[in-house]
């Protein structure tokens, strides 16, 4: 009897958030969903963040996923960027929690160190190592968020699977 584990990976922004579903059947990984919600084309925070919140949900109640996986917030440079940023992050937290789905944290570094093996790789290395390890078309497109999302479920698959062994719980 196989072991299978779904988990959704969420990159979060106020202007794309990237969404990716995976797979964890044994120690396989196995690529189900990915999006990147644009809210881009909307003025007012509220209602970027009343999408992400809305799409989210929607994207969970068809997919099902038992756990899920966002990055934690850098610290920016820039103090507007990381509070809009905690807005997307904390709705889609939120979205997360209210249907009942277990969710982590990793500090992007982790995620890159995860998928890439380097804690510092660049998107383009992200992105290439997730279509790597998904085992993804060439000509499969993924857009950054997605990738990113993806690489976040990936991470989380692969951290689950040595918190059996004694590691540390990501869980929030």
């Amino acid at each position: 009897m196989e072991n299978r584990t779904r988990i959704i990976g969420i990159d979060p922004g106020t202007r794309y958030t990237g969404i990716g579903i995976i797979d964890r059947i044994d120690n396989r990984l196995k690529y189900v969903f990915s999006e990147t919600i644009v809210t881009a084309n909307l003025n007012a925070i509220e209602d970027r963040l009343v999408v992400i919140f809305n799409r989210l949900g929607q994207i969970i109640d068809q997919y099902l996923p038992q756990t899920a996986a966002i990055e934690r917030i850098f610290h920016s440079v820039n103090p507007r960027s990381s509070l809009l940023l905690g807005h997307a992050r904390g709705v889609a937290m939120l979205s997360v929690k209210l249907k009942q789905v277990v969710l982590s944290e990793y500090a992007p570094n982790e995620v890159k160190s995860a998928v890439v093996g380097v804690g510092r790789a660049s998107k383009d290395q992200v992105g290439a190592m997730v279509k790597i390890l998904l085992n993804l078309d060439r000509g499969k497109f993924l857009k950054e968020d997605e990738a990113d999302a993806l690489a976040a479920a990936i991470c989380h698959a692969n951290t689950t699977v040595y918190a059996t062994y004694g590691q540390q719980s990501h869980e929030v």
